[in-house]
């Protein structure tokens, strides 16, 4: 957004308002960069203008060399010196605009004197030279050539109160103008500060002076009463969308183009001249910060069958052709405005061309509408349409202004057109009583000063705040040890103290806040058991030899179907990141698996993957009706080259297994969980349902079935497990670190004959129980399995070997003390499972 400084300043000036006149342009410039928005870019007009002048052409004549030339005599009144001139002291230009003539005033760049178009690029200094016989001294310019415009049909035909030799600078406040390019985001939540009178408000706190808005930008807007010469109606059937829809009519308007200073206006904040009409629009909009907009009143009376405009969404299969010749279909949810026939406007982003207003123009219809923020986001993000207009409704205008600025406009329309008021004010108002009543948004925000104070870390009395916030035009009441503060009726942002707060603490000065820290207690953080389980999981994984992969939120629809998972049942993106993201996932697996194929073709035959993220499903929603995040975590095994594929089943059980500290239980599959997302890409003849030992669901674990191998391109040896992360994460048990033993380890092999039904683990986990119950706490005892023998012909019995290494870490074990444990050791066992000692 562009800003002159100089405009700022006569704004002041003009309206009586803050007096910055005093104030020099680079402080004006810090202070706006560091308090009030982000300057991208400047640029300095006095070099580009000064040293160009206004000129009287006294006389024009027909070029004997050229047909479509003119031979002028201008008159600087003696202005610039060292150039040649006649007799009469008057300059000799040649000229080829078709609308210079002898008595009009018009810009004259003379000889030495960069082009303003070009100064930016490849700067032209003109110089007196011979065209076709006759010595033209500089040149005649039209807005193109000064940079005003596109326009260069004519020259620029100076009216008003000007004479020749003035400097074009000077006449038109150019001279030692700044133009600041501020960057937008500054202003997201101020849609006051995308006009000049908003700016200078806040320049005006900035700088610690009172602001006094023009009398006309009032609540207390009165109309002149008229007769309805221009009569029209006004429905609208999306109230929420639009709260304040205001119309007027002007008959008897005179097209044509703008006077030079409202060009140069225009010009500076980087808009193009239209038509006196459209540019008054566009004026009052740089000034207020609300856009409007201007209809050919007998365009649309030819376009309905009474004068009048709906607001409503578009109807199936309805197209506009906009003011910038684009055709599009809105979407079905947009703000459009229509007769009772046709679309002719796309509300709140640019207008129809069928009922644009150009120079057959005789009545206007104008339009001061406020619209919903977001849906006109929406709508401009769909058509890619991003209007000045647009740049300010996004930004959520307050329908308080309305009223005022139509006045305004209205005003300047026929001061420029010789028109005149053809019709009542049509006010369609859907705003609440109490915000009409009380002139603000939000209701009135009672705050201590001791609370702005506490939070800035200032000692500001309540005078003082209430200085800072009414410069800007807040009221504020001083009621004992409480202020009353009331928003002025532009601001939409003033809702919760915080907002006062953070008003007082910028018109302040952040910079000069004191610089300590708050007090914060040094105690640590309770650490979360989820992510430390997750951290865990992924260094066991790690160690073990897998990597980890970090994959989209979002598949493609041919991902789902290729492991069997309906896609009706995964919430659909209506604004895809790509058309290869069109869902969220509802398992982690899938995404794993389609990583399997490009790392065996990039040369990788044998690895494992894994995964810890998030899925989600729409069979799967809080009591909100909201997504539940379901947080999983994935394994993958594969090997492109292995003689006995059936075994990764047992390699990924082997990889699940070392992650967690107790015993699992591996289930069938029922039919239940052959309808589940994360059983799809199993084999389930090959697959288990996992638990814990207490029935607890953890996941599953399984080979992948033969369609999604062929379907992703994988090996036959390919398996792996999705399992709740939060479940794993109660299982993994952290080993607890204990030195090595200084004292020496003592072996003893252990035989137990059992009854040849009693399994190996049954017997390994009660020998285990019995040593656990028999040892004490200092002492550490480790099984290792020999042999299992059974004698030839003997079916009833059968011997199984330990070798048991038994340590303390207080003492040196003695033999007595060893064979004593491992005695009542057998003893437990042979209570629990009639084992006898061999």
């Amino acid at each position: 957004m562009k800003l002159s400084l100089n405009s700022l300043k006569a704004f002041n000036a003009v309206h009586h308002s803050a007096d910055i006149s005093d104030v020099s342009t680079d402080e004006l410039i810090e202070k706006i960069g560091s308090k009030l928005g982000a300057i991208e870019s400047l640029v300095k007009l006095t070099d580009k203008y000064s040293g160009i002048f206004i000129v009287e052409v006294k006389s024009c004549t027909k070029h004997e060399g050229a047909d479509k030339l003119s031979v002028c005599l201008v008159d600087d009144k003696g202005t610039n010196k060292n150039i040649q001139r006649n007799s009469d002291g008057l300059i000799e230009v040649v000229c080829g605009a078709p609308n210079v003539k002898a008595g009009i005033m018009a810009v004259w760049i003379p000889p030495g004197k960069v082009v303003p178009s070009t100064a930016d690029k490849e700067p032209l200094t003109l110089e007196s030279k011979e065209i076709r016989g006759v010595v033209s001294s500089g040149m005649l310019a039209s807005l193109k050539e000064l940079d005003f415009g596109d326009s260069h049909e004519g020259i620029v035909i100076v009216e008003g109160d000007y004479h020749p030799g003035q400097d074009l600078a000077e006449a038109f406040t150019l001279k030692d103008d700044v133009i600041l390019d501020l960057e937008n985001k500054m202003f997201t939540h101020r849609p006051d500060c995308f006009g000049n009178m908003g700016l200078a408000r806040e320049v005006a706190g900035i700088l610690g002076k009172p602001f006094k808005s023009p009398d006309w930008y009032s609540l207390e807007t009165s109309f002149e009463e008229t007769s309805e010469d221009l009569p029209f109606s006004f429905t609208n059937e999306l109230p929420e969308l639009v709260r304040r829809f205001c119309l007027i009519s002007i008959k008897d308007v005179s097209v044509k183009d703008s006077p030079l200073w409202l060009q140069i206006e225009l010009a500076k904040a980087g808009l193009r001249s239209i038509n006196n009409i459209v540019d008054a629009t566009n004026l009052i909009m740089l000034i207020t910060a609300q856009p409007l907009h201007a209809y050919d009143y007998d365009k649309v009376k030819a376009l309905s069958n009474s004068v009048g405009l709906i607001v409503r969404n578009p109807k199936p299969n309805e197209n506009l052709t906009l003011l910038n010749g684009k055709t599009i279909q809105p979407r079905p949810e947009a703000i459009m405005i229509a007769t009772d026939k046709q679309l002719i406007g796309l509300g709140g982003i640019m207008g129809g061309q069928e009922t644009e207003v150009d120079a057959s123009t005789k009545n206007v219809l104008l339009e001061c509408a406020n619209f919903d923020m977001y849906s006109i986001r929406r709508t401009s993000m769909a058509n890619g349409l991003f209007s000045d207009a647009v740049t300010r409704f996004t930004k959520g205008q307050s329908p308080l202004t309305n009223p005022a600025v139509i006045k305004k406009t209205l005003e300047l329309i026929t001061s420029l057109t010789a028109g005149s008021q053809a019709s009542k004010l049509s006010d369609f108002n859907k705003l609440g009583k109490d915000a009409l009543e009380r002139g603000s948004i939000h209701p009135n925000i009672d705050i201590a000063p001791e609370f702005i104070n506490k939070i800035l870390g200032l000692k500001l009395s309540a005078q003082e705040i209430a200085k800072i916030l009414e410069n800007v035009e807040f009221k504020v009441e001083i009621n004992g040890d409480i202020l009353n503060v009331h928003a002025p009726f532009w601001r939409t942002d003033i809702e919760l103290r915080e907002d006062v707060v953070e008003e007082v603490g910028r018109l302040y000065g952040y910079d000069k806040l004191p610089l300590s820290l708050p007090t914060k207690s040094i105690k640590p953080a309770d650490k979360n058991a989820l992510l430390e389980a997750k951290d865990q999981i992924r260094r066991e994984l790690s160690k073990d030899g897998a990597s980890e992969v970090l994959t989209y939120s979002f598949v493609h629809e041919r991902l789902l179907k290729s492991v069997g998972q309906d896609p009706a049942q995964a919430f659909s993106l209506a604004n895809a990141l790509s058309p290869n993201l069109q869902y969220y996932r509802l398992s982690l697996l899938p995404s794993l698996l389609e990583k399997v194929h490009p790392n065996i073709k990039a040369g990788f035959s044998d690895f494992a993957l894994f995964e810890i993220g998030k899925v989600h499903s729409v069979n799967s929603l809080t009591d909100d009706g909201l997504p539940k995040e379901s947080e999983r975590t994935a394994f993958v095994i594969a090997k492109q080259r292995s003689k006995n594929s059936s075994s990764s089943y047992y390699l990924a059980k082997k990889y699940l297994c070392g992650l967690v500290n107790q015993d699992l239980k591996f289930e069938a599959p029922t039919k239940e969980h052959e309808a589940l997302a994360v059983f799809s890409p199993f084999n389930l003849q090959r697959t288990a349902h996992v638990l814990t030992q207490d029935g607890q669901i953890v996941g599953a674990l399984g080979e992948i079935k033969e369609s999604v191998k062929a379907s992703l391109k994988l090996p036959d040896f390919c398996a792996g497990f999705e399992v709740t992360t939060e479940t794993l994460s109660k299982l993994i048990g952290r080993s607890p670190y204990r030195p090595i033993s200084r004292f020496p380890s003592v072996y003893q092999d252990l035989t137990l004959k059992v009854d040849s039904n009693t399994g190996y683990n049954q017997l390994r986990s009660s020998l285990n129980s019995a040593v656990d119950k028999v040892k004490d706490k200092d002492t550490s005892v480790v099984l290792t399995p020999l042999s299992i023998f059974q004698k030839e012909g003997s079916s009833e019995t059968k011997n199984i070997s330990f070798r048991l290494s038994v340590t303390s870490f207080k003492r040196t074990l003695t033999d007595q003390q060893v064979n004593k444990l491992i005695e009542d050791a057998a003893g437990e066992v042979a209570k629990n499972l009639k084992a006898e000692r061999v």
